[in-house]
């Protein structure tokens, strides 16, 4: 066995616990405090993982915990928010049985983080110069990382390469992402009685309506566009003509000509009746982190792979977006998917395989050396 992957096997019990810590502080995005608690217990365990402080900054906010230089060259990009509301531990209390790792956030992406630490730690071990990789981990990535944007922007500044620590996809990297769009659109209309005079109203309910009927002929399966509407709310009484209704649109798509293509449909939509009026909030938010920008990258990891005589990578194109989908639109090599291997993400069931985080870290450390140094072989 390679020397590194030895090493990262030894770092085993390590990890569980680490991992473990991080899953016991609950940290849903939208609970500011329960986030700036795990930043500061993360950067306690950063420190003492890789022998030298972590910060914990707040940018519009919401903290970010940093370590290493401002604009490295290598950035490890993660995040320590997770979807799950305080209490849930209660209910789905962390475990470690039968080489799983279990508990709200394990998967997405606490393990994840924890790989980055001990890739870093391997690098460290051998002597490796790390000077120049930085690690980032935000705390507002599940809500679409509007505060911390400006952040992951000024980070990259000098970067050849980021390295994404979402969980997998069944083992397989994550070499492209669909862009997103998201869109909350009111529909204003004017109220009247609904058996008295329903004619005198405005009704903002029939205006969603032909709204998000002809959302369903905007999509393309062959291009694989959808536009989904989600919510819809609308009225405030049963014999009301509705004076408001609310709808929300999500939009996915490979490419960003597709992302425009649906931005300049909702746009370009006019409302039926001449007193109604529309109004639209949001549109593309993450653009698609495309193949191109994680072709070199997958090419090297793939090498590391072998050289660790771990079994072939795969790769694969996903629906959902990260934040890679930004390092990649602006121009820096991005792989994704170097976090946990394992399931259930934003579920009950959501575990990770605890044995092959020490293959992920000694992977990562492998990715890091060849890109700074081009240097493979332990």
């Amino acid at each position: 066995m390679p020397k590194t992957l030895e090493s990262a096997t030894a770092l085993l019990p390590r990890m569980i616990e680490a991992v473990q810590l991080l899953v016991r502080i609950e940290s849903p995005t939208h609970d500011l405090a329960a986030c700036a608690n795990i930043a500061e217990i993360a950067a306690d365990l950063t420190g003492e993982w890789l022998g030298s402080p972590a910060r914990v900054e707040v940018h519009d906010g919401c903290p970010v915990l940093r370590w290493g230089p401002e604009h490295p060259q290598v950035l490890l990009l993660g995040h320590l928010d997770t979807v799950w509301p305080v209490g849930t531990l209660d209910r789905l209390p962390t475990k470690f049985a039968d080489d799983q790792l279990t508990g709200p956030g394990v998967f997405d992406m606490k393990a994840g983080v924890v790989q980055a630490l001990a890739a870093v730690a391997l690098l460290i071990a051998e002597g490796t110069d790390v000077s120049a990789v930085g690690l980032l981990l935000t705390t507002d990535e599940e809500t679409g990382s509007r505060a911390s944007r400006g952040v992951i922007s000024a980070a990259i500044t000098e970067a050849k390469a980021v390295l994404v620590f979402e969980p997998s996809a069944g083992g397989a990297l994550k070499t492209e992402r669909k862009g997103t769009s998201w869109y909350q659109i009111k529909f204003h209309g004017r109220a009247a009685h609904a058996g008295l005079d329903p004619e005198r109203g405005v009704n903002a309910t029939v205006e969603a309506a032909a709204f998000v009927i002809a959302t369903q002929t905007w999509g393309d399966q062959g291009a694989g566009t959808t536009v989904t509407p989600t919510l819809l709310h609308s009225g405030t009484t049963a014999n009301t003509v509705p004076v408001l209704a609310e709808s929300t649109l999500d939009v996915r798509a490979w490419t960003a000509a597709e992302q425009q293509r649906i931005d300049e449909n909702v746009r370009a939509w006019r409302v039926s009746h001449p007193e109604a009026r529309i109004e639209i909030d949001g549109g593309i938010d993450r653009p698609p982190l495309e193949a191109a920008a994680s072709l070199g990258l997958f090419a090297i990891a793939q090498n590391v792979a072998q050289e660790l005589g771990l079994p072939e990578l795969k790769s694969c194109a996903v629906g959902g977006a990260s934040d890679g989908n930004l390092t990649a639109a602006a121009g820096v090599a991005t792989l994704d998917g170097l976090g946990a291997v394992g399931d259930g993400a934003h579920a009950d069931h959501e575990w990770a395989l605890a044995s092959a985080m020490a293959e992920r870290a000694a992977l990562t450390a492998g990715i890091i050396k060849a890109t700074l140094y081009g240097e493979v072989n332990d």
